[in-house]
């Protein structure tokens, strides 16, 4: 069995690697689009949306509420990929962790 100090040394280095994943999605970006490609979000892999581009086209005011509907589904694309982006890069850390028989991580 490891002793305390072992144990909290690698909690201490779980820590800093969780906090190196969380840094790094938020340099990772996804696009999410509607519409064709009319609609795109880009945002970080950590959920920040970084920009929003809208076809000239749609530029119309009789067509507010679709460019309304385009732009929320834009934006939920863009998170459904965020988090499959996320969830990929952190079972990638969770794999490189040395950790004691039976310790379960909370993601």
């Amino acid at each position: 069995m490891k002793s305390i100090d072992e144990i909290l040394k690698m909690a201490q280095n779980v820590q800093t690697e969780l906090e190196k994943a969380q840094a790094n999605l938020d340099s990772i970006e996804v696009e999410g689009a509607s519409g064709g490609g009319l609609v795109k979000v880009r945002a970080s892999a950590k959920g920040r949306i970084i920009g929003v581009s809208i076809d000239d086209s749609l530029m119309n005011p009789s067509e507010k509420q679709m460019l309304e509907d385009l732009v929320a589904a834009a934006f939920n694309d863009a998170r459904t990929k965020a988090d499959a982006v996320s969830s990929e890069e952190m079972g990638k850390m969770k794999g490189s962790i040395p950790l004691p028989p039976g310790f379960k991580l909370p993601f």
